[in-house]
């Protein structure tokens, strides 16, 4: 027997499993590692989204979204509440209850209905020309202020300065919309602002409407 080629041999195995010994150590270490990291990251997701409709990026977390999509979000629903005229009503209506949220689906569809019907019997129609939006990440709200334009058979009737708060909620992987509510227009805190008071003349509000504004005058 040539021990010389067996201990030759033996020292090749030896030097082999030392090889494979740190090749497995390691992938050991790698799945610890991940699995370490897997641990931190639960209910911490963020996704980073491109919307292709809007213009700039914003992130998602939880039930949190970003002040670029509130301010993105918020100006669109503005967009269908208040930018508003006998013939686009009702499939901004609709476009709008598909953002609500479905404890508030039924309330604001009446409202809408309302609203569509004086709008429709006055010919009339209302505009925004937002001047500034202040986000709230914390509250998940927005608050927009601007100048409210009512038209009537064509003429302008009233150019007024107008604030309005809008309540999210991000639920189900999706952005519902909450409350939409005209507040004072110079309301300094978001979050306390109470709602104006009535015209001198004009009834209370019903509390069944008050989730959105109402830019059209009383019947």
């Amino acid at each position: 027997m040539d021990f010389e080629r067996l201990n030759g041999d033996l020292r090749e195995l030896r030097k082999r499993n030392g090889v494979l010994g740190l090749a497995l150590g390691s992938m050991a270490a790698a799945q610890l590692l991940s699995g370490v990291v897997m641990l931190t990251q639960l209910g911490r997701e963020r996704v980073l989204v491109v919307p292709p409709t809007l213009n700039r990026t914003f992130w998602v977390e939880g039930e949190r979204v970003s002040a670029s999509y509130l301010e993105q979000m918020g100006g669109f629903i503005a967009w269908l509440v208040l930018d508003i005229s006998p013939g686009s009503v009702d499939w901004k209506k609709n476009v709008l209850l598909g953002y609500v949220e479905p404890d508030q689906y039924e309330v604001l569809r009446t409202q809408q209905d309302i609203q569509a019907d004086r709008l429709r019997r006055l010919n009339a129609s209302t505009s925004l020309e937002v001047q500034e939006m202040v986000s709230n990440e914390d509250e998940q709200s927005l608050v927009i202020r601007g100048r409210l334009s009512l038209r009537i058979n064509g003429a302008v009737t009233s150019v007024d300065p107008r604030a309005y708060r809008l309540q999210f909620i991000h639920q189900g992987g999706r952005i519902h919309l909450k409350s939409f509510k005209e507040i004072s227009y110079g309301a300094p805190d978001p979050a306390t602002a109470a709602l104006p008071a009535p015209r001198s003349g004009a009834a209370a509000a019903d509390p069944a409407s008050a989730a959105l504004p109402q830019p059209l005058p009383s019947p």
